[in-house]
C-alpha cells in the first residue's frame, strides 16, 4: 500500500478546504481512497451512531418483526434474538474494522473490489454494489410500507377494529410516504445531524417508556405480570416446523431488525473524524440492539397474553398493537402507537438519506444506469445528492405496485434487503480473508489479533442468516400465499445483475474511480493489481 497522497489530492484537500466541506485529516484520507471532497462533513461521532440506531428503530422494528419470533414463544422470541444479535455483533465488528481502515460512501462494493483477487474484483464489485443499493431500497419500501399498515392498525384500533384498508387504500399511504420522505430528505439537509440526534433521545424514551408502562399498566387493570418461567423458559410452536426449526426461525426478527448499521459506512463522506466515528457507530448500533432488544422482548413477553396464537391473529393486523391493547387498553395502545408511527417515519427519513449516499457513490463509479445524471451533487441544497434521492424515490414506487396485489407479493420484495445486503456484508468480508491477508492495513479502530475469527464468525454467520433468510416461516408445505418468495426475487436480481455485467458491464466497469480534483480514473492498476497513489489507504 502506499503511504501518502498524489498530488492531486492535496489540490483536493485544498478545494475541500476552501469550500468549507471537511478538515484537512477527513479529505486527505478520502484522496487517498482515490476521491475528492464533494460532500459536507457536518455529523459527529454520536450522530453517526444515530443514523444506524435510528434505522434500526428498535422498538417499531420488534413490532415489525415479533410476527417471525412470535410462533416460537416467549422463550424463543427472546433467547432468539439474544443468540442472533450476538453473531451480527460480530460482523458489526468485521465491518467496523474495515470502515475504519477506508471510510468511503461505497465502502462495501469498494472493499471487495480492493482485496478480491485480480480475476474477480470486478465482476464481485458490481454484484456487491448492486446487492447493497437494491438492499437498501427493499429497506425503504419495506419501512414506508410497514408505516402505512401501522397508521392503519392506529385506525382499526380507533375503529374497535372493524375497519379494514384495502390494497389501494395501503398504496395511497405508502406512497405519500415515500414522497414525504424524499422532500424532508432533500430540503432538511442541513439539521438533519440534528435531527438525528433527536432520533436518539426519542428512541431511548419509547424504550423506557414500554419497560415501564407495560408492566404497571397490565398491574393497575388487576392482572398479574407472567411469571419468569412462562417468560424465559416457555417455547410454543404455533408453525409445521419442527419445535427446534421454530426456535431457530425466531432468528429472523433480529435478522430483520438489526439490519442497517452499514448506513454508517455510506455517511463515511460526511462523517467528522471518519477512520473513528463510523466504526464506532458500527458497534454501537449493533451493541445497542443486542442489550435493548433482549430488555424489550423480556417485557413484552413478561404482559402478553398467553394465548399465543391469540396475538399473532390480532384483529388489529399487528401483534405489537394488540399487546399495547392487552396492557394499557385503547387510549395507551393509541399513544404508543402513535409513538411508534413517528419513530418509524423517522426510520425512513434515515434511511433514503443513507442510501441516497450508496446510490450516489455507486453512480460516481459509474456503474448506475444514468450514472452522469445521478452523481450529481446539488450545491444549491446544501451539497446534497438531490439526483439520486428522486431516482430512489422513483424505483420504490414502481416496486410499491406489488402492494396492489397482496402482502405476500409485498413483502416478497421487501425481503430484498435481508438477502441483498448479507451478500453485500459478507463478500467484502470473505475477500479479506482469502486474499487480503497483505493488503489490510489497520485504521484508528482495530480488533487486533482477533480479527481474522471475527471475520470468520461472521462469514459463517451471514452464509448461515442468508439461508435462513429464504425458508418459509409456517412450515414446510407452504402454499402459494404461505410461500417464502426471497429465493426467486434476490435470485432474479443476482442473475440480472451478473448477467448485465458480462454482456455489457464488464467493457466499461473497472470498478472504482478516481474524482481527485475532478479528474476521472479507475482507482486500480489492471496489470499488477495494486491501487495508485491516489486509492490506497495507508
Amino acid at each position: 500500500m502506499v503511504t501518502k497522497a498524489s498530488p492531486t489530492a492535496v489540490s483536493a484537500n485544498s478545494g475541500a478546504e476552501e469550500a468549507g466541506l471537511a478538515d484537512p485529516g477527513d479529505t486527505q484520507l478520502l484522496a487517498k481512497l482515490g476521491y475528492k471532497q464533494e460532500l459536507r462533513r457536518q455529523y459527529s461521532t454520536v450522530q453517526i451512531f444515530a443514523v444506524a440506531f435510528s434505522i434500526m428503530g428498535l422498538v417499531p422494528s420488534i413490532a415489525s418483526t415479533i410476527a417471525f419470533s412470535l410462533p416460537a414463544g416467549p422463550a424463543g422470541m427472546i433467547w432468539g434474538w439474544f443468540t442472533a444479535s450476538i453473531l451480527i455483533f460480530f460482523v458489526g465488528l468485521a465491518l467496523a474494522d474495515m470502515a475504519s481502515a477506508m471510510p468511503t460512501a461505497g465502502g462495501l462494493y469498494w472493499w471487495t473490489h480492493y482485496f478480491a483477487g485480480q480475476k474477480y474484483k470486478n465482476a464481485l464489485s458490481f454484484l456487491v454494489g448492486y446487492s447493497n443499493t437494491l438492499g437498501l431500497i427493499g429497506g425503504m419500501c419495506s419501512v414506508d410500507y410497514t408505516l402505512s399498515l401501522m397508521i392503519l392498525a392506529c385506525v382499526s384500533i380507533a375503529r374497535d377494529g372493524d375497519y379494514s384498508a384495502s390494497n389501494g387504500t395501503i398504496y395511497g399511504v405508502y406512497v405519500g410516504l415515500i414522497l414525504v420522505h424524499a422532500l424532508c430528505g432533500i430540503f432538511s439537509g442541513p439539521i438533519m445531524p440534528r435531527i438525528q440526534t433527536f432520533c436518539i433521545y426519542i428512541n431511548i424514551a419509547i424504550i423506557i417508556a414500554t419497560v415501564i408502562a407495560l408492566p404497571v399498566g397490565k398491574v393497575s387493570r388487576g392482572e398479574s405480570l407472567n411469571p419468569g418461567s412462562y417468560v424465559f423458559g416457555h417455547v410454543d410452536n404455533d408453525t409445521s416446523w419442527p419445535t427446534g426449526w421454530t426456535f431457530i426461525l425466531a432468528f429472523l426478527a433480529p435478522i430483520w431488525s438489526i439490519g442497517f448499521f452499514d448506513s454508517c459506512v455510506h455517511m463515511s463522506e460526511e462523517a467528522l473524524h471518519a477512520a473513528k466515528a463510523v466504526p464506532l457507530g458500527i458497534i454501537w448500533s449493533s451493541g445497542c440492539a443486542c442489550v435493548l432488544g433482549f430488555l424489550v422482548l423480556s417485557i413484552l413477553a413478561a404482559v402478553m397474553n398467553q394465548d399465543v396464537d391469540a396475538t399473532i391473529n390480532t384483529v388489529f393486523g399487528q401483534p405489537m398493537a394488540q399487546i399495547y391493547y392487552d396492557a394499557l387498553g385503547k387510549k395507551g395502545a393509541l399513544g404508543f402507537m402513535g409513538v411508534l408511527i413517528v419513530i418509524q417515519f423517522l426510520i425512513g427519513l434515515s434511511l433514503i438519506v443513507a442510501a441516497s449516499r450508496q446510490a450516489w457513490a455507486f453512480s460516481r463509479d459509474g456503474a448506475l444506469p444514468f450514472s452522469n445524471y445521478f452523481r450529481h451533487v446539488s450545491r444549491r441544497i446544501r451539497y446534497q445528492p438531490v439526483r439520486a434521492i428522486v431516482g430512489l424515490v422513483v424505483v420504490c414506487i414502481i416496486f410499491g405496485l406489488l402492494c396492489l396485489i397482496n402482502s405476500v407479493a409485498a413483502n416478497a420484495l421487501f425481503s430484498l434487503f435481508v438477502a441483498s445486503n448479507y451478500v453485500a456484508w459478507g463478500t467484502p468480508i470473505l475477500c479479506r480473508l482469502i486474499w487480503g491477508k497483505e493488503r489490510f492495513r489497520p485504521g484508528e479502530f482495530y480488533t487486533g489479533w482477533l480479527s481474522r475469527p471475527i471475520a470468520i464468525v461472521a462469514v459463517i454467520w451471514l452464509v448461515f442468516g442468508l439461508i435462513l433468510s429464504m425458508f418459509p416461516s409456517t412450515g414446510p408445505n407452504p402454499s402459494a400465499s404461505e410461500m417464502n418468495y426471497t429465493i426467486v426475487i434476490n435470485g432474479f436480481v443476482w442473475i440480472a445483475c451478473m448477467t448485465y455485467y458480462f454482456l455489457f458491464a464488464r467493457k466499461w466497469y473497472t470498478g472504482p474511480k478516481m474524482t481527485v480534483d475532478g479528474v476521472e480514473g479507475d482507482t486500480t492498476d489492471t496489470e499488477s493489481g495494486k491501487s495508485d497513489d491516489a486509492s490506497t489507504v495507508r
